[in-house]
C-alpha cells in the first residue's frame, strides 16, 4: 500500500501533525465513499488495530480491516460528514465528527483516536458512535 498524501515522517518519527490527521481523514472519507479495498487498506499500518466498539474485539491486520469494513459498509452518496480535531499530539489524534445519513435518516456523534505511524497510515483506530434519537412528529 503506498503512503498518504501530506503525512510522510522522517524514519522512526512517529505521527502527528494536524495535516497529518486531515490528510488520513480526507482518505478515510474517500475510502468510506468508494468502498475501494485499495483505499481501505492504504488507510492502515499492516499489522493495525481498529477497535469497532466496547468490548469487541478489534479486527487486525490490514487484511481483516479490510474484510471487515467491507462487510459493513455504507453506499456511496449516502451520508454527509463533519469533523474536526479535539486534540493532536506527536503520538495521537482526537477527533470529534458528525454523520448525517439520507435514508433511513439518522444522525451520529462520532469520537475517534488515532495513533499513525511515519507514512501517515493508522497503528490503531478507535471508533465511538452515539445515535441521535428521531426526532419527533409536532
Amino acid at each position: 500500500m503506498g503512503t498518504l498524501t501530506g503525512a510522510v515522517r522522517a524514519e522512526g518519527e512517529t505521527m502527528s501533525s494536524l495535516d497529518a490527521v486531515t490528510a488520513w481523514v480526507h482518505n478515510y472519507r474517500r475510502a468510506w465513499e468508494s468502498n475501494d479495498p485499495e483505499h481501505i487498506g492504504g488507510l492502515f499500518a499492516d499489522d493495525a488495530a481498529y477497535f469497532t466498539e466496547p468490548y469487541a474485539k478489534p479486527w487486525l491486520g490490514r487484511d481483516e480491516i479490510v474484510a471487515q469494513w467491507l462487510r459493513r459498509r455504507d453506499e456511496p452518496g449516502g451520508t454527509t460528514f463533519e469533523w474536526h480535531p479535539l486534540i493532536v499530539t506527536e503520538d495521537l489524534a482526537v477527533i470529534e465528527a458528525t454523520t448525517v445519513y439520507r435514508a433511513p435518516a439518522r444522525t451520529f456523534s462520532n469520537m475517534w483516536v488515532l495513533r499513525l505511524d511515519n507514512l501517515g497510515q493508522a497503528r490503531q483506530f478507535t471508533e465511538w458512535w452515539m445515535q441521535h434519537p428521531a426526532p419527533t412528529a409536532e
